[in-house]
């Protein structure tokens, strides 16, 4: 069984400033030997992760549309930010990636995705993160867990790790797979374990962001 953290951020992100190799280190320690890898705006460090981890890589990114963040899995390059929700959609199943919703209906984060959004592409979504250890209510998970079983759509979770304290916070128990249709059959299978990070964490992004603008 896989045990997967499925959003983690590294130094290619404009808020983290965790190198690969540090991730990888403290996945082993965690037993994490599953991650996707979702940088903020670019694929390029979950390419590379994909070539050194000594364990599953997914290669993610979280993308930044008109209408908030979504998730593009099993990507082969970098999707630009700045796109509608349909566009992004668009470019992901264009390189045969997988649909994934970060951090639905979490009002506390101006990045999600609009709900109305949500609603509006529900058909094409092909995963939605249930569990994301950064957000600070319940009840945005309890309306991510509801939308699923509404569409059928396999459950993911993650960290959302910026630091490497955070990575394993929240994970997938899942059977291994073997590509991306093997993948959303195992997701399917999976069971979710996870626990919030503390909200304090989050001054840690903004200081990563800050030393790279200055």
């Amino acid at each position: 069984m896989l045990k997967a953290d499925l959003h983690i951020h590294t130094e290619y992100s404009m808020d983290c400033s965790m190198p690969l190799e540090q991730v990888i280190s403290r996945c082993l320690e965690t037993g994490i030997n599953c991650v996707a890898i979702a940088d903020h705006g670019t694929a390029e460090g979950a390419l590379k992760m994909q070539d050194i981890a000594p364990f599953a890589v997914v290669v993610a990114e979280e993308i930044l549309t008109r209408h908030g963040e979504i998730m593009g899995m099993f990507l082969k390059e970098t999707i630009p930010s700045g796109l509608s929700a349909e566009q992004t959609i668009s470019r992901i199943k264009a390189q045969g990636g997988l649909v994934c919703i970060p951090h639905p209906f979490d009002m506390f984060r101006k990045s999600a995705l609009d709900s109305e959004v949500i609603e509006e592409v529900a058909e094409q979504i092909d995963v939605i993160e249930v569990f994301n250890s950064r957000s600070l209510l319940p009840g945005a998970s309890t309306k991510a867990q509801v939308f699923a079983e509404k569409y059928g759509i396999p459950k993911s979770a993650g960290s959302d790790a910026h630091t490497p304290n955070e990575i394993g916070n929240a994970y997938i128990e899942m059977p291994e797979f073997n590509g991306k249709d093997d993948f959303l059959q195992a997701l399917a299978k999976g069971k979710v374990f996870g626990r919030r990070t503390n909200p304090l964490v989050h001054f840690s992004s903004t200081w990563a962001r800050l030393k790279k603008q200055f």
